[in-house]
């Protein structure tokens, strides 16, 4: 009997590593400082990928233009990107697929003692913005502005624009009026006493857009998915079950504290509230709701912004729920 247990013993070791092998293999290409490395450590500290039938490894890069060249050339099978430049690639012929991850959005902050209560408040003095002037924030606010204000915001402010940790810098050494960021510099400005002026999603809701439907999100090529049935799915319980995690537990905070480059306590506090709030609700993308956004962008920012995507393509969005 001892030996037959041994023999089993022996066995089910030689079994593990081959079942182990089995499992797909998803490289994720991130920004070594990206905010989407919060999910992806909380998915693999916890062992859910593996959970759910795959292995995830994170290669870092130094910007989104590499983490792009990554996945297109083969050196890695999924990064992140918002689905309006998605949906522009697959117009122009590249079979990406969208799998939702956040609707954290951007807006506007002003300096603490500012007397500004409304973007009309901001005429005539300098905006910054982080990204350029296709900035999708910078368009929904300036597409706010006429409809709420009939206000050109473009024509009636100077725009500064930069990367985004300059006009973090720039904005909190007093030299805007008001300044657009990515959400997690936003929370970086609240956290050091800058006020919200108005958030991209008061904008957009004001404006009749979704703003449940996330815009953020990470990308598969088709043929890669389609190697591997039913992965994007198991890959969205993976990352649901990540947000489940930190949307209750403070210790999973505690344990990424050191990505989040967080420069104090209130810091930390307003990334974690911010992220949080991003979290979308569990459902498949609301295609039609994407239309009526994709139309705005369209008509916003041109072909210069969605390319030949003048509809949503087919396919955009994977089947998961």
């Amino acid at each position: 009997m001892a030996t037959c247990r041994w023999i089993i013993a022996l066995i089910l070791l030689a079994a593990g590593p081959v079942l182990a092998g089995d499992m797909p293999v998803i490289r994720a290409a991130v920004l070594k400082i990206g905010t989407v490395n919060w999910e992806l450590s909380t998915i693999i500290d916890n062992g859910l990928d593996r959970k759910h039938g795959f292995t995830l490894t994170v290669q870092p890069y130094a910007d989104n233009g590499a983490t792009r060249i990554a996945v297109e050339g083969g050196e890695a099978d999924m990064a992140v990107a918002d689905w309006i430049w998605l949906a522009r690639q697959r117009a122009a012929g590249k079979d990406y697929v969208f799998v939702p991850y956040s609707k954290a959005v951007g807006g506007v902050v002003v300096p603490g003692d500012a007397a500004s209560t409304s973007l009309e408040d901001l005429a005539g003095g300098k905006i910054g913005i982080a990204g350029g002037p296709l900035d999708k924030s910078w368009l929904i606010l300036r597409a706010y502005a006429a409809q709420a204000h009939d206000m050109d915001l473009k024509a009636t402010t100077e725009q500064v624009y930069g990367a985004p940790p300059l006009i973090f810098k720039s904005a909190l050494g007093g030299e805007y009026a008001g300044a657009i960021n990515f959400w997690h510099f936003l929370a970086k400005m609240k956290a050091a006493g800058m006020s919200e002026l108005i958030s991209v999603e008061e904008a957009g809701a004001a404006l009749g857009l979704d703003i449940e439907t996330p815009l953020v999100g990470y990308y598969m090529k088709e043929r890669f998915l389609n190697d591997h049935p039913a992965l994007a799915q198991s890959f969205f319980e993976a990352s649901r079950e990540a947000k489940d995690i930190l949307a209750r537990d403070p210790q999973a905070w505690e344990a990424i504290r050191p990505q989040m480059n967080a420069a104090n306590d209130a810091e930390f506090e307003q990334l974690k509230t911010d992220w949080i709030k991003g979290i979308p609700a569990r459902a498949r993308m609301d295609e039609k709701a994407a239309a009526e956004f994709l139309g705005v962008m369209a008509d916003l920012g041109g072909p210069a912004l969605v390319g030949d995507a003048t509809t949503l393509p087919a396919g955009l969005f994977a089947d998961v729920k």
